[in-house]
């Protein structure tokens, strides 16, 4: 029976929605909001946060009308937390930059630049921030038209202000935030290195008549997107979905919809960006790409620069694009790929390339570049390309050609495969370069969610894998199940993962971790705990480190089971 729950277990969404996280036994808690010490955020101690401190801002009905910068160091153990705390329906808090105050203790340079930003100032002191997480905030309103009061009383933003402003800063995490009415939602300068966003919602941003502006713009040294929903720009801007400058970029399972281009992907003018041997190489895989009638430019993902005179600096490299779903419904042509020059190359292996018009309004390329094609589905007809018929695409064999793919519910948005449907084990190798870090794991949930892909002994052509077992859309419940409020973080992990569990009013409880072949490894804090979380520090009970692979918890609340699974990376 125990192992019955293992099983359907495997196919539980993730939920994104984190709670603060604190790893240091001395760290602080600051709290923000209604009766807790800090009314302000301005008035949160910010010189003085440590590694491991955390920043909790509780959901208030109003606004917080409040800009500051973080310039602190926290440590890979040890992160620095910014976190919002939902109220009891999940709403975030919201931070609101229109008529915002920068309290008197920040003095920071580029005030106009965003609500929240990371790194660059004279007070706090400047320094490298780093292995700072920024979670769970609503925010909105920094763009032409607004103002705010700062060190120079009230102040315009600037076009391109966004909701987060990272101008320098390493190993920084943004999950689970929202970016709406800005004029970027969320922007990266060349000074940022190692950064994950994760589990956040964009839409509303850009600038009318305006094609610099976009829901994403970001230049880091390594970059991933992950798990996140990119709706629509605001009315009438003119602005890419995601654009990004980045070496080391990795976009991943994101639902990713309308924008001039859904992706727009170019070079770098930072010598340091360009001279990374990452910057040559940029994965696109599990994401669904979603083309509208009316979006902008027909084409779907923009590969390799875009200023002619910066030529010398163009990516010059690969695009590996696999295992995406792509659904354009606008009456016009679509292009799959733009590749700027003939020194880009795109790898396309595994996806679904749909067009609800003829095939004949499919094209693969631009102009420029080589795409090689293999074990992809497209639309009977397609074309190399609508503006050079002489365009290199290779087929490379195995590619499905049809009319529709099989999807669930097409109208729904629901573009899981059906069970009848041709993608079905159809899919085939990656390449090499995509192993051991970007082979494809998991898949997106509507919205900002994920699952373990379902593991096949083929797999199949898109970004979701036909699954006839149990769905996780089943209403499945159980007298003595519980759900929601279970989950740990991080996972995977390496060193060590915070398990959260329901409130136990007192009961008894008991932890049990059990490696993948059912056999238990740690027994975790029998008894009463007044907590609802516990460390595992990815020991067994006798103390000895464990390998990395696939583990499951199982959480006994009184006469109630929950049960889990992580990852171990070693």
């Amino acid at each position: 029976m125990k192992r019955k729950w293992f099983l359907f277990y495997n196919c539980l969404i993730t939920i994104i929605v984190f709670p603060p996280v604190n790893f240091s036994v001395k760290a602080t808690n600051y709290e923000v909001g209604p009766q807790k010490p800090y009314i302000a955020i301005g008035k949160v101690p910010w010189k003085a946060l440590a590694p491991g401190d955390s920043v909790l801002i509780y959901y208030q009905d109003v606004p917080y009308k409040e800009k500051w910068v973080i310039c602190n160091k926290g440590t890979s153990g040890n992160p620095i937390v910014v976190s919002g705390i939902p109220n009891n329906q999940g709403a975030l808090p919201v931070i609101e930059g229109n008529e915002a105050v920068t309290d008197t203790q920040f003095n920071y340079w580029n005030e106009e630049r965003g609500i929240i930003k990371i790194g660059g100032a004279n007070s706090p002191s400047d320094t490298m921030p780093e292995y700072i997480i920024v979670q769970n905030l609503d925010i909105k309103s920094a763009r032409e038209g607004y103002t705010f009061t700062g060190r120079y009383g009230i102040t315009n933003y600037f076009k391109n202000a966004a909701a987060i402003y990272i101008e320098k800063g390493e190993h920084i995490t943004i999950r689970n935030c929202i970016f709406h009415d800005c004029g970027n939602g969320f922007f990266s300068a060349s000074q940022s290195k190692d950064v994950v966003v994760e589990g956040c919602y964009y839409f509303d941003n850009g600038i009318e008549e305006s094609i610099y502006e976009h829901n994403n713009y970001t230049g880091s040294q390594g970059i991933t997107f992950q798990f996140n929903r990119f709706g629509p720009l605001r009315e009438n801007c003119l602005g890419n979905n995601l654009k990004d400058r980045s070496s080391g970029c990795v976009i991943r399972y994101n639902w990713i919809e309308s924008g001039n281009r859904q992706l727009d992907l170019v070079h770098s003018d930072h010598q340091h960006i360009i001279n990374d041997p990452a910057y040559n190489a940029t994965f696109v895989y599990g994401n669904i790409l979603i083309e509208p009638e009316g979006a902008g430019n027909s084409q779907i993902c923009h590969y390799g620069g875009d200023d002619d005179d910066s030529l010398q600096n163009y990516r010059k490299g690969t695009i590996y694009f696999y295992h995406n779903t792509i659904v354009s419904t606008r009456t016009g042509n679509t292009t799959l790929l733009r590749l700027s020059s003939d020194d880009e190359t795109a790898d396309v292996r595994n996806n679904i390339v749909y067009v609800t018009e003829s095939g004949s309004r499919l094209a693969i390329l631009n102009s420029s570049g080589t795409a090689n094609l293999q074990n992809n589905w497209l639309k009977t007809g397609w074309q190399k390309s609508h503006s050079n018929p002489q365009a290199e695409v290779n087929d490379l064999g195995n590619n499905v050609i049809g009319e529709e793919p099989g999807f669930r519910n097409s109208s729904g948005q629901d573009y899981a495969l059906e069970g009848s449907s041709v993608c079905i084990n159809k899919a085939g190798p990656l390449a090499q370069q995509c192993f051991p870090d970007h082979s494809v794991s998991l898949e997106y949930i509507k919205h900002q969610r994920y699952q373990n892909r379902y593991a096949d002994t083929v797999a199949d052509i898109g970004a979701f894998e036909y699954n006839p077992g149990i769905s996780i859309y089943n209403n499945y419940t159980k007298p003595n199940l519980i759900v929601k409020g279970t989950w740990n973080y991080p996972n995977p992990f390496s060193n060590y993962t915070m398990i959260y569990y329901p409130e136990t009013n007192g009961e008894k409880i008991s932890i049990t971790i059990y490696d993948c072949h059912g056999r238990i490894v740690r027994t975790i804090n029998p008894g009463k705990l007044l907590t609802n979380r516990v460390i595992w520090e990815v020991k067994d009970n006798f103390g000895k480190v464990v390998s990395g692979g696939l583990y499951y918890y199982q959480i006994v609340i009184g006469s109630k089971i929950v049960n889990g699974k992580m990852n171990i990376i070693k």
